[in-house]
């Protein structure tokens, strides 16, 4: 039987997350804080930060999309890249961490009052990941079903919106980048394989929309 590492992800995770809910010093030893980077080359920080949540409606959400979302795209990567499947969909997720936090480094490298905590960066490459994989896939927004590529580009649009008026304490910057570093990431790796995946993508797409009459 083979390990999932969407699994194992989620388990450390919500370990982590847990433990973090009632002890302080977890969350302040992980959290990403741009001036502990920038003075004190805390570099793990922007891995860390994404094993530690602010509640446990913010680690249900995440955990919960990871995993529904996660397990079809490790099984992808397992198809496309063999024995190496596994470790290609880790690469993307812990990258994933640290691309989707660079834009919000850069804005707040010197903010002592910025603090940034959640995998939802990771998780957003995830699902972007599993939209071009398969665009068909349908998901409930709000209990509201959509497919996955008219999803993308309404995510995409409201989480520029919401981050360009910079309310909340919910980091946009990082949902965005996170999910267009998903398509990247998928983009490059099946160019090593020599696998269409935009082509196949937009096959997709062109065909439903054929056989609902829309084009």
């Amino acid at each position: 039987m083979q390990l999932s590492i969407t699994l194992i992800i989620i388990i450390i995770t919500s370990l982590v997350s847990i433990g973090g809910f009632t002890n302080q010093k977890i969350i302040d030893d992980l959290i990403f804080y741009p001036p502990a980077v920038t003075k004190q080359n805390q570099w793990y920080r922007f891995f860390t930060c994404g094993l530690i949540h602010a509640d446990w409606g913010h680690l249900f959400f995440n955990m919960l999309s990871l995993y529904f979302f996660g397990t079809g795209v490790e099984n992808a990567f397992q198809e496309l890249f063999g024995i190496y499947g596994k470790w290609v969909y880790l690469a993307m997720y812990v990258t994933a961490l640290l691309i989707s936090l660079l834009p919000t480094f850069s804005k707040n490298r010197d903010n002592y009052y910025y603090r940034s905590l959640g995998a939802s960066g990771a998780v957003s490459a995830v699902i972007f990941a599993g939209v071009l994989l398969n665009p068909l896939a349908e998901l409930y927004v709000y209990f509201i079903p959509m497919l996955g590529f008219i999803f993308a580009p309404l995510y995409l649009i409201i989480s520029a919106l919401l981050d360009r008026r910079g309310k909340g304490n919910i980091n946009h910057s990082a949902h965005i980048w996170g999910s267009i570093y998903g398509l990247v990431f998928v983009i490059a790796a099946c160019k090593f394989i020599n696998y269409p995946i935009v082509q196949s993508s937009l096959l997709q797409i062109k065909t439903y929309m054929q056989v609902k009459g829309w084009i």
